[in-house]
């Protein structure tokens, strides 16, 4: 697997013309499908839910990212595996036996990843870094698209790669909120594996140079990547 993974969002697509949506994503040249899951009590919006990601499956190749957003995930990640996630991510804040989730996503084939928002320290995390295959820094508020990077949410990306590399994990580090071509380059010095991008990617006329700005950040030519950290 090589970085940086660009994961656009389809919170900021058409929900009237997913299959565009995904022909745009698999033609700009990104490498996963990002779907916010909201349920209106953990973040203020509603989204869809596992019927979303069932019609997506047979549609792309690409990997299904599926983030909860949502209290109790532990409900709901079950329906999301057996629609066809490659991916599925929860929130610390919202699980109270976040392992035994972690995995239980693990055991079904697909790969588990923890999130956090901004309040919440790294130092929250530490006991859970050897369960999962993905932390998710939130870089705002979840809940709304378009929103402000949240600069100092950067520092946790900087503390998890330190982590990775004392303990010889191989998490991915993922980014979510902000993500655009004023921050690619703070976000690519972090040192953030994966990037969820939204409005940035679908308000574009030219996705695919918002995925060369992207990898020109991480100093990288064409459609090249560093390797995976592990």
């Amino acid at each position: 697997m090589e970085t940086p993974i660009i994961a656009p969002s389809v919170l900021s697509a058409d929900f009237s013309d997913m299959r565009s949506a995904l022909s745009r994503i698999a033609s700009s040249g990104a490498q996963w499908v990002h779907l916010d899951v909201m349920d209106g009590h953990f973040v203020p919006e509603i989204t869809f839910g596992r019927k979303m990601a069932a019609d997506l499956r047979p549609l792309t190749s690409l990997s299904l990212d599926v983030h909860l957003m949502t209290e109790r995930p532990e409900r709901i990640a079950p329906a999301f595996l057996e629609s066809g996630a490659d991916w599925v991510t929860f929130h610390l804040e919202a699980c109270v036996h976040a392992h035994r989730l972690a995995r239980s996503i693990r055991d079904s084939g697909a790969k588990s990843g923890v999130s956090i928002v901004p309040s919440t320290p790294v130092s929250a995390l530490e006991e859970m870094l050897d369960c999962v295959d993905l932390v998710l820094v939130m870089t705002v508020d979840p809940g709304f698209g378009g929103q402000a990077l949240i600069p100092s949410c950067l520092d946790k990306v900087r503390r998890l790669v330190e982590i990775r590399a004392s303990r010889g994990l191989d998490f991915l580090i993922s980014v979510d909120g902000g993500v655009n071509r004023s921050t690619f380059e703070a976000v690519a010095r972090s040192g953030a594996d994966v990037l969820v991008m939204g409005s940035a990617f679908f308000a574009s006329p030219d996705p695919a140079a918002e995925i060369a700005a992207v990898r020109a950040a991480y100093g990288l030519d064409g459609e090249g990547g560093r390797p995976r950290r592990v």
